[in-house]
């Protein structure tokens, strides 16, 4: 028996569908903010061996990336209560994000500090630029440079693994896309559309964080 696709079900739920990419949105935007930021101090504490700090990012970072997000998540909202620190699905969704996206960005960054040359920093030094003028100009800007497009994808990644926050009622896309489909019984519908909706928008962010990441936060126009 043929099947018959019917999408005029789902138009009745576009702004809920509007909402969850809202969501999705901001918990990448909020991750990808504070995960670079963890991202940028743990790969310089790690790449130029500040004691004790960078034992403490090999631990955090070892222990980010072999462990699923899910189960990441889960410790937050879950556990996280049994020693009194109670979050909401919100709150519990951003702080997994900026974990997990810290976590890989302090190994992608760390490559890029690693791979400045120690000549170009005593020539700093020699034209008597200041520690934090040769961090930002010498050592930062162009390892961020070289590890941009691996830190572009890694955010990617992180927002289309967002899916998972819907486990703990985050009203994400997937939420929507959850509750769509236990209203209209169209689950091939629903989710195809959720679907094209997260390829669109992996696409989307993508080509925004190559084409406008260099000039706002690395500092060079493309």
């Amino acid at each position: 028996m043929a099947y018959h696709f019917d999408f005029s079900a789902i138009v009745d739920y576009l702004p809920l569908i509007g909402r969850g990419i809202v969501f999705t949105l901001a918990l990448t935007a909020l991750g990808a903010v504070f995960g670079i930021g963890i991202g940028i101090v743990g790969s310089v504490c790690r790449a130029w061996r500040i004691k004790p700090f960078n034992y403490a990012f090999a631990i955090y970072v070892e222990a980010i990336r072999n462990t699923p997000f899910l189960v990441q998540l889960f410790f937050i909202f879950f556990g996280l209560p049994a020693l009194g620190i109670k979050l909401d699905d919100w709150q519990a969704a951003s702080l997994t994000m900026v974990i997990n996206l810290g976590a890989y960005c302090t190994e992608i960054i760390r490559s890029g500090v690693q791979a400045t040359p120690r000549g170009q920093i005593e020539a700093a030094q020699a034209l008597a630029m200041t520690r934090a003028q040769i961090f930002r100009h010498v050592v930062l800007r162009p390892a961020l440079q070289k590890v941009w497009p691996s830190i572009a994808s890694q955010v990617v990644i992180v927002m289309l693994g967002s899916s998972v926050c819907s486990q703990i009622g985050a009203e994400e896309l997937t939420f929507a896309a959850g509750f769509i489909s236990s209203r209209n019984f169209r689950s091939l519908e629903t989710y195809f559309t959720v679907a094209a909706i997260y390829l669109l928008l992996a696409i989307a962010l993508r080509q925004l964080l190559l084409r406008y990441g260099q000039r706002f936060i690395v500092g060079r126009s493309r």
